[in-house]
């Protein structure tokens, strides 16, 4: 309660009467008196019978100086003279009522009359105490008006707390994220919160009174009836069951369901009345908590479907793939049946990838995998195991034919065209089949022998299937062993740099040759590029092969240099893992500048793939090449996909005419338009031109008179090994001299 201020005692004495009335000012939080008589005697004689109590204490000898302090300040009682000269008691006590003035009034009254009694107590007095009355009885009414009034004032502050906790419980029930439930022991709703308005279109009180079972799935209504009809409580009650519960399919009332179907965790618990003996309480219900979890069984389904299948092609992976063929191994052996295991590499695949980009690579393989799909039967499964590689699992096999006549229906369906960004592409599969259980009853050993199979093919040529021999096994063995000794090549100086001689067929004078790597196997005996470089390759040897390759060419073109050869360009072949790498032409430069060799004598050979693979690294590569003097040569060109543009785009010195071009030539007199096309763009150019593979008069002279003077192949030289070439110059030498 308010204290009085020394402004309201200053007030009060100047107030009505104009009598210095006495003022009683005690602790500011003990209970506040207002003393009302018009006899200053009797007033101040009761302000001296309460003043060792501790109250605080103001008086009035009207009515309005009473009305005025009840309208300034809060009283906890108000001990009310009816008699008073202006204003009587009963009179204050309706302005009481009328504002709502939270006081508690004791009549002290000299008037005998029942009548002033009743009038007092209807209008709320606490006790109507007749003077003169004894100290004692005037005390013992005072304090039991301030103990009900503390009692009163407790129960209203409990009834706010209520209040205000039922608010805050009921904002935090129709708040919550889940549905919130209780039900009768009939398994009828007697309280749903508003959050499965949002999660399933009901209102709250329309489910009121109704069965559980008008929610829930039809094929969950079994299941439901354990969390439902839930009696347990404690640890014992149920816990996160699932269940599908019905929405409807808009926000009208004519209870009509869709197909949407919402997967809800449960937890409930049974209700019981407080009975003082376990015996005794009675079940009337089940009070449970509903979360939506279908979002998170979404996410689990996408991840659990993205652990077992290709993201790219929906295919089953490698995970899924093996769970299927190991269950189709079991079905088989139970029936003593065959099945076949086909192991699928696409042909040109990496090709198509490196000129194309690996966006429309990807949307190649999405194609690719549409068309096996489609030729396979029902029950046999189709995966994507990585890259352009795929396998298949056919079980339940009449005879090897079933497996056959899949794989040709494979190769057929990919010989038609793909269109990727309006070009057609073409490309083909080497398959492998491994029967069970003749060819291995494992899955490991089937996959296996399907994949010796298709390299097996791989190496015969491609475009093809064949089964899984034994044969094809120390075939196999021997490609690892090739594989193995390859990375001791280098360390036991196998490899060698043979060259091709380029002539001037005008002069007869050797302009330059082309740099051939080859590889003394101890075993083998002397092996072409091609025979081992793509193993290279593979296995992420081209980088140390092709350093080996630049420290080799650099050292023989010193002694080319010091028997007269300076004229003579030297032509390197570059790997397109070696041009990607981030430091190919600062070893280039420092090659040359620590053998002091010019790079007016070095052509770097590319193929047109490399230039498209990553056109604007490439350009910028070979921009500083020719910054340092070095000549760029296109390789083989016409077999691959590029576009005229980017002879205008790359800086371009030398074009040669691939081999298999130049067979063709098969008459002198003949016509052959891919050669004079090639020809024509290197004039109109003014690139240089060399033809590759010239191996006939025939052939020489069609070029000569076409307008290709520089040309190489067996028809003038073999390759040459260091010593052979060496001695060649020294001939030319001797014979120019």
């Amino acid at each position: 309660m308010d204290g009085i201020s020394a402004n309201d005692s200053s007030a009060l004495k100047n107030s009505a009467s104009g009598l210095a009335a006495p003022h009683y000012i005690a602790a500011e939080n003990s209970p506040r008196l207002l003393l009302v008589d018009d006899e200053p005697r009797l007033l101040s004689s009761l302000c001296a019978m309460l003043g060792d109590r501790g109250f605080q204490m103001l008086t009035a000898s009207s009515g309005s100086e009473t009305i005025e302090l009840l309208g300034k300040l809060q009283f906890d009682l108000v001990l009310l003279d009816l008699r008073l000269p202006d204003i009587g008691g009963h009179e204050i006590m309706d302005f009481i009522n009328a504002k709502g003035i939270d006081a508690t009034v004791i009549v002290l009254s000299g008037d005998t009359g029942i009548e002033a009694a009743i009038g007092a107590l209807k209008r709320g007095a606490y006790d109507y105490l007749r003077k003169p009355y004894s100290r004692e009885e005037l005390l013992k009414t005072i304090d039991n008006a301030l103990q009900q009034r503390k009692l009163e004032n407790e129960n209203r502050s409990i009834a706010m707390r209520l209040e205000s906790s039922e608010k805050l419980y009921r904002y935090l029930v129709d708040s919550s994220p889940d549905i919130i439930y209780t039900l009768d022991q009939e398994g009828r709703f007697t309280f749903v919160n508003d959050r499965v308005k949002q999660l399933l279109g009901y209102g709250s009180q329309e489910l009121v009174g109704r069965h559980y079972s008008v929610l829930v799935h039809d094929d969950d209504i079994e299941r439901a009836r354990y969390v439902f009809n839930e009696r347990r409580v404690g640890e014992r009650a149920s816990r996160n069951v699932e269940l599908r519960l019905k929405s409807l399919s808009g926000e009208d009332q004519e209870r009509t369901f869709d197909n949407t179907l919402m997967t809800i965790s449960f937890n409930s618990m049974g209700m019981y009345s407080l009975g003082k003996e376990i015996v005794n309480r009675k079940f009337f219900g089940t009070y449970g908590v509903a979360r939506d979890i279908t979002d998170r069984k979404r996410a689990e389904e996408l991840i659990s479907y993205q652990a077992y299948h290709d993201i790219l092609t929906d295919l089953p992976n490698r995970i899924l793939f093996k769970d299927r063929l190991g269950l189709a191994v079991i079905q088989a052996r139970r029936n003593r049946a065959e099945l076949a295991v086909m192991f699928v590499d696409l042909d040109r695949f990496k090709l198509v990838n490196d000129t194309l980009g690996h966006v429309k690579g990807d949307e190649l393989l999405q194609h690719v995998s549409g068309r096996l799909k489609n030729c396979l039967r029902r029950g046999d499964t189709l995966a994507r195991i990585g890259g352009d590689e795929f396998t298949a699992v056919l079980p339940e096999l009449r005879d090897r034919q079933d497996a056959e006549i899949i794989a040709e229906k494979f190769l057929e369906s990919l010989r038609q065209p793909f269109f990727l960004d309006g070009k057609e592409v073409y490309i083909s599969a080497s398959i492998g089949i491994a029967v069970y259980p003749s060819d291995g009853d494992s899955i490991d050993e089937l996959l296996r022998h399907a994949d010796i199979a298709m390299y097996y093919v791989k190496s015969q040529g491609k475009n093809a299937h064949a089964f899984y021999e034994s044969s094809m096994l120390d075939a196999s063995y021997q490609k690892v062993a090739l594989e193995q000794s390859l990375r001791r090549a280098l360390e036991q100086n196998e490899l060698e740099m043979y060259y091709q001689p380029q002539v001037d067929v005008l002069t007869g004078e050797i302009v330059g040759a082309e740099g051939l790597m080859r590889w003394n196997h101890p075993e083998r005996g002397l092996l072409t590029a091609g025979e081992f470089l793509p193993f290279a390759e593979e296995n992420g040897l081209m980088v140390p092969i092709s350093d080996w390759m630049l420290g080799a060419l650099c050292r023989d073109l010193l002694q080319w240099n010091a028997v007269g050869g300076e004229s003579v360009r030297l032509s390197l072949n570059i790997s397109p893992h070696y041009l990607d790498h981030g430091d190919f032409f600062d070893k280039i430069r420092d090659a040359l500048s620590r053998f002091n060799i010019s790079p007016s004598q070095i052509e770097v050979e590319i193929t047109e793939n490399v230039c498209i693979r990553n056109p604007q690294y490439a350009i910028e590569q070979l921009n500083r090449l020719c910054q340092l003097g070095v000549s760029i040569a296109i390789d083989d060109f016409g077999t691959g996909y590029s576009s005229l543009s980017y002879l205008h785009r790359f800086p371009v010195h030398t074009i040669k005419i691939d081999q298999s071009f130049v067979k063709e030539i098969q008459r002198e007199n003949g016509h052959f338009p891919v050669v004079m096309a090639i020809i024509s763009i290197a004039h109109g150019l003014g690139l240089n031109l060399v033809a590759e593979g010239v191996e006939t008069k025939t052939q020489a002279q069609y070029l000569e008179q076409s307008g290709c003077k520089i040309m190489q192949g067996y028809f003038y030289y073999q390759p040459l090994s260091r010593l052979q070439f060496l001695e060649l110059l020294r001939e030319k030498r001797a014979i120019s001299a």
